[in-house]
């Protein structure tokens, strides 16, 4: 049979066989893809329990393989590339011009250079911009209908980080990913109702699952839509 877990923003797929066998074995495959063998009587919350504690070592071998796996060139940020805003995306321009501004024309990011700073320079800061204003806005609906659980987050801040969409600290900041930007709405709403999730529930339980599809039933698909758009 297969299932899953989740820990964190990351889906944990895996295989489980029962086998006559005494302990529980984890296999990391190049695919990569986790095999799961455990004793026979040993109930799926007891094998997910257990790989809720693996999972740690469970991703840094899968991220060992996928270090192999093909990526997706470098952005050279010149005319003609595209590049995703919302979730739509979109052909570069890069025009020389008296002033350093970026803005969005029909099916065109026009990036106006002075050539003072760098295109990418010019285009993150842009991003990092719209994100601010996008999130908050996105964000406030869902926090009002937190409420009812008598929960709220101190502050939205938007900071850079490089293996996660968002987090909660300990005392209610929630922390987005400026990169979701580049992603559908609802991607954004998905990364937002799972920090605030976790106003109420600090662990990844199965309450915390819960709340979560309760709040947002389809959140599983906006999850693999970030991951595939924006991994």
């Amino acid at each position: 049979m297969t299932s899953y877990i989740q820990f964190g923003s990351k889906r944990i797929d895996f295989k489980l066989e029962y086998s006559d066998r005494k302990s529980l074995g984890i296999t990391v495959t190049p695919d990569p893809f986790v095999v799961v063998k455990a004793p026979a009587g040993s109930s799926l919350d007891q094998v997910k329990n257990k790989l809720q504690n693996k999972a740690p070592w469970i991703i840094k071998q899968r991220n060992y393989f996928l270090s192999f796996h093909p990526k997706t060139p470098p952005r050279k940020y010149v005319s003609g590339e595209t590049h995703l805003y919302l979730g739509r995306q979109y052909r570069l321009r890069v025009v020389k011009g008296s002033s350093d501004e970026v803005k969005l024309k029909g099916k065109f990011i026009e990036v106006v250079t002075t050539n003072k700073y760098p295109v990418k320079t010019l285009l993150n800061s842009w991003y990092l911009n719209h994100a601010k204003d996008k999130f908050t806005i996105i964000a406030l609906p869902l926090i009002e209908r937190f409420k009812k659980y008598k929960v709220e987050p101190t502050c939205i801040q938007i900071r850079e980080m490089s293996a996660r969409w968002g987090s909660c600290t300990p005392k209610g900041k929630i922390i987005l990913n400026p990169d979701l930007i580049r992603a559908p709405k609802a991607c954004i709403e998905y990364v937002v109702v799972h920090e605030l999730c976790h106003l109420v529930y600090h662990e990844h339980s199965q309450r915390f699952i819960d709340l979560q599809t309760r709040e947002m039933k389809d959140w599983e698909k906006w999850k693999q839509k970030l991951e595939k758009l924006l991994a």
